[in-house]
């Protein structure tokens, strides 16, 4: 059978530090359109890529990865980097899904896949909303918002919820659950610009720009002059020391994400634990896969929202998998706004 183009993003080589664009290499591979006889594998058209902080993670050596390659497909050197996608079912040796079936779940970075059928997550049933919310709202992001705010921060009303990189996919998701649910929430971010998404179009009550402050302590007992009740940590370091300082009696911290920490050589250390003690307050790290037989109850309780204008979510597209390289490594100098998507082709 003729083989067909297949342009892909491979791993140069593992990463250390900070990832740079010329740890990836665009090449142009080949793939057959066909699914393998007697294979349940799935053979994909990939539309749209997440790229997430998760990944940098993934491009480590594998005794590097520690608890966390018993949550994803760690990518090879030479071999396409794995991710969270939309993609619509070329051929199936699945009796679970069929040609022309639109999915989410794991693929990777590539113009088509041939996938074991466990990696594919959900088929997606709601097509009026942007098929790109499968990459975030509707997808991974989503659920981790929800399972960690919901499940794990057990929200109460009138409760004071601070959430750091508040303007990503998860936590401007979060801040907006928080304000469903009747809560103060005040967001932490790297630009005017983000801080002025937060409080104009996300509905935050307030947020400031966390690299103009040389004091979050101070800052935060600005902002939270009783203490705050949750902390949702996406990115752990100093932020996570000076909210341990402002945390409530019985407060909760869901630890979602530790971005600041992904790409040092050596963690930065947490001086003020021992306000865990004091406060007895309740720190769980959680994955998002632990709470996916949820994600029903999810699209239940959000898709109405989206529909009615009460949820917004916002989105950086890129267009053609040659610009996903510099889109991943733009994460980690706050060049994104909002969850960034890579759009490899429209439906």
């Amino acid at each position: 059978m003729a083989q067909t183009r297949n342009k892909q993003v491979v791993l140069k080589d593992y990463v250390s530090g900070f990832p740079k664009e010329s740890d990836m290499n665009v090449v142009e591979g080949t793939i057959t359109l066909k699914v393998p006889e007697g294979s349940n594998e799935v053979l994909l058209k990939n539309l749209y890529l997440s790229c997430d902080p998760y990944m940098r993670i993934l491009m480590s050596k594998t005794e590097d990865l520690q608890g966390f390659r018993n949550y994803s497909p760690a990518s090879v050197i030479g071999e396409p980097l794995t991710g969270y996608g939309v993609s619509k079912v070329i051929e199936s040796g699945h009796p679970d899904y069929k040609k022309g079936d639109l999915v989410w779940g794991f693929t990777k970075w590539e113009e088509y896949s041939l996938v074991p059928s466990a990696l594919i997550l959900f088929k997606i049933e709601h097509t009026d909303v942007p098929l790109s919310y499968y990459t975030g709202i509707l997808g991974m992001a989503g659920m981790t918002a929800y399972a960690g705010f919901f499940e794990v921060g057990s929200p109460k009303k009138g409760e004071k919820v601070f959430v750091s990189a508040a303007s990503g996919a998860v936590g401007q998701l979060v801040g907006q659950f928080a304000k469903l649910s009747d809560c103060y929430v005040v967001g932490s971010a790297g630009s005017k610009e983000k801080v002025d998404l937060l409080k104009n179009k996300l509905g935050f009550d307030e947020a400031f720009n966390y690299k103009e402050e040389p004091d979050l302590n101070t800052t935060l007992q600005r902002y939270f002059p009783e203490g705050i009740d949750i902390y949702f940590e996406n990115v752990g370091g100093k932020t996570l020391d000076a909210v341990l300082l402002n945390m409530k009696l019985h407060g909760r911290i869901p630890v979602c994400g530790m971005v600041s920490q992904y790409n040092l050589t050596q963690p930065e250390g947490v001086t003020n634990l021992a306000n865990l003690i004091f406060k007895r307050v309740l720190m769980q790290g959680f994955l998002v896969n632990e709470f996916y037989h949820l994600y029903g109850k999810f699209l239940e309780f959000v898709l109405p929202h989206i529909r009615e204008g009460k949820v917004v979510y916002v989105e950086d597209i890129v267009e053609g998998l040659e610009n996903g390289p510099a889109a991943l490594v733009g994460l980690f100098s706050g060049r994104n706004v909002g969850k960034q998507v890579v759009v490899l082709a429209r439906e």
